[in-house]
């Protein structure tokens, strides 16, 4: 008698779950799909510092251009606790000279800065001390993960108004939002795109007199929802 019991009681819960499905599923809705994006400057630029004994006019050797490199990024007021770190040191004892055996050393530094205008100072700075194999490899926004969850709400709010235009016209109303799904999530962190530099004259053999002018394409972030609404 027991496990009969079990067995109507089960069968009672399937037969309440079935009926709530089939509710569900009843039920009149209206399903929209809506996109939502924007434009940002990047805020945090990564660059590469290679400093390299033979890769200078004056054969300065790699401590006397790292301490010129310090020299510069101090006198911009950028943070090298935070910023600036070590990425590779690397001797190469296969170079050979007339006057005997030396040790060429090449240090590798990861800089990130915050804007293109510090960026174009940085690299005219570092020209001038004959410092000129640095490059851009990443840009990032700061407050990506906070931009992608206002872009989702907007989204959302879209696809309501999309759905509230869509019934007016059989004079009915948007219920509840019975389903979200969230798309698509696309944009260019981490990318370095759309780079123009003007003013980096090191190509000529000349220093740079001037800042080096930086311009970023602005990174595009959007996201894309789908969702159901009930019809009333």
């Amino acid at each position: 008698m027991k496990n009969i019991g079990i067995y109507i009681l089960f069968g009672f819960l399937s037969l309440q779950t079935f009926a709530q499905s089939k509710n569900f599923i009843d039920q009149p809705f209206l399903e929209t799909v809506a996109e939502i994006d924007t434009l940002v400057v990047p805020d945090r630029i990564h660059l590469v510092i290679i400093l390299d004994e033979e890769d200078n006019r004056n054969r300065k050797s790699t401590e006397e251009l790292e301490a010129s490199m310090l020299r510069i990024l101090n006198s911009l007021k950028i943070d090298l606790e935070k910023n600036l770190s070590l990425l590779d040191y690397s001797s190469d004892f296969k170079k050979y000279f007339l006057s005997g055996q030396k040790v060429l050393k090449t240090k590798m530094y990861s800089l990130i800065v915050n804007d293109a205008k510090t960026v174009g100072k940085v690299m005219a700075g570092l020209e001038r001390e004959e410092i000129s194999n640095v490059s851009i490899t990443k840009t990032e926004y700061s407050k990506s993960d906070q931009l992608l969850m206002d872009l989702k709400a907007k989204a959302i709010s879209k696809a309501k108004q999309n759905a509230e235009k869509m019934v007016e016209s059989i004079n009915q109303k948007i219920g509840k939002a019975i389903y979200i799904s969230d798309l698509k999530l696309n944009q260019l962190q981490g990318k370095v795109a759309g780079v123009q530099i003007r003013g980096y004259s090191s190509i000529y053999g000349s220093r740079a007199q001037e800042d080096i002018v930086i311009d970023f394409e602005k990174m595009k972030f959007s996201t894309k929802v789908k969702v159901k609404f009930m019809i009333e």
